[in-house]
């Protein structure tokens, strides 16, 4: 929902922009600091969570939203890689998914990859946030072409992503 109003006194327009997308994983307000996610270790720290060392002093238990999402098996994000490419070139495309996750996660702990599944000639990788999906499907068209979709949930916070490459 987008709202306008006018400032009298100066006669510019001020837009009041709410979100659109509601993510039930998304921390309804700041963790006291510092907290570390007892799953994976991340710390949350200056209101992010990051990979930095562990805290000496009395910390605080949280699991992180990605954690959360794993355990719950409920992906923000699915990208699906299929077409025969995909499956003469398996190895080749398994490395480079791990490697941009990895790339991903080193930045951002909750850009995760929750699992990736195998059916015929294609390959399903799930993901615990919007935009690996998205930065997978890129590296895949960057490197092989193809064709690449992606659609956002307008309600929700999901996005599905689609490369294919037949030979």
């Amino acid at each position: 929902m987008k709202t306008t109003k006018l400032d009298h006194q100066k006669g510019n327009r001020i837009r009041n922009v709410q979100e659109f997308r509601h993510d039930t994983y998304k921390l309804k307000g700041k963790l006291a600091e510092p907290t570390v996610c007892p799953s994976c270790g991340a710390c949350y720290i200056k209101g992010r969570w990051t990979w930095a060392d562990r805290p000496d002093s009395d910390v605080n238990e949280h699991k992180c939203p990605a954690c959360q999402r794993i355990e719950d098996c409920y992906p923000a994000g699915e990208l699906t890689l299929r077409g025969a490419f995909v499956k003469a070139h398996h190895d080749e495309i398994s490395n480079l998914v791990r490697n941009t996750e990895e790339q991903e996660r080193a930045e951002h702990p909750l850009n995760r990859i929750m699992a990736i599944e195998e059916h015929g000639d294609a390959m399903v990788v799930l993901t615990t946030d919007i935009h690996l999906p998205r930065r997978i499907g890129d590296a895949m068209h960057d490197a092989w072409r193809g064709d690449l979709q992606s659609h956002y949930d307008d309600d929700g916070y999901f996005v599905r992503v689609t490369w294919q490459r037949d030979a």
